[in-house]
């Protein structure tokens, strides 16, 4: 599907940006920044006073600390603009379980259990869920073998639709872990023996 044509007439009312930055330390491990802000183009009432124009509704960063292996050994966050002050960041920082999670096995369930709902706030919960893939670009290169005549096969095949081991991506980039067009009759009847594979 197309993208739907921007109205002439439209205007801005607000804007929220997500902006993370990924950090090497030098011994291994890795300091990720992860921010989200509101912003509103005109004055808002607010429950806790008149937020102006332009003033964050939310100011929200998370910090979490890697090694290379994906595993997080610090967390923590902090709310600088909220719409309830002192009761948006009175969570006595539940992002600290973050630790001891690993950001490609099981990570966005395992924060769900932890932080879901009530437990955290759904803002900087938000944040957790661009962690693994922010991540694994900042290792991409440097921590992660990418390249074509790696040993072993590169990572970001058959992670995606465009990079899937029997696409035309991967045949072009990547020809030596090409797997070839799955034949869909075969495919749904495995046992089936093919004409070229008939006894005389």
């Amino acid at each position: 599907m197309a993208l739907p044509p921007a109205a002439p007439e439209r205007q801005l009312k607000h804007r929220r940006s997500i902006n993370v930055q990924i950090y090497a330390r030098g011994n291994g491990l890795w300091e990720v920044d992860a921010e989200i802000t509101d912003v509103k183009t005109r004055d808002a009432k607010l429950a806790g006073g008149l937020r102006l124009a332009g003033d964050p509704i939310h100011d929200m960063l998370l910090r979490i600390v890697v090694n290379e292996q994906l595993d997080i050994v610090e967390a923590g966050s902090e709310t600088r603009w909220m719409p309830y002050p002192g009761h948006c960041d009175d969570h006595d920082d539940a992002y600290a379980s973050l630790v001891g999670l690993n950001l490609l096995k099981g990570f966005r369930q395992a924060v769900k259990e932890r932080l879901g709902g009530v437990a955290g706030c759904t803002h900087i919960t938000e944040l957790t869920q661009v962690l693994p893939t922010a991540v694994i670009q900042a290792f991409a290169g440097e921590v992660i073998d990418t390249r074509e005549d790696s040993a072993s096969r590169p990572f970001q095949i058959d992670r995606c639709h465009a990079l899937r081991s029997d696409g035309a991506a991967v045949k072009i980039f990547y020809p030596r872990w090409y797997r070839g067009a799955v034949d869909p009759a075969a495919a749904s009847n495995p046992t089936e023996t093919r004409p070229s594979e008939t006894l005389p």
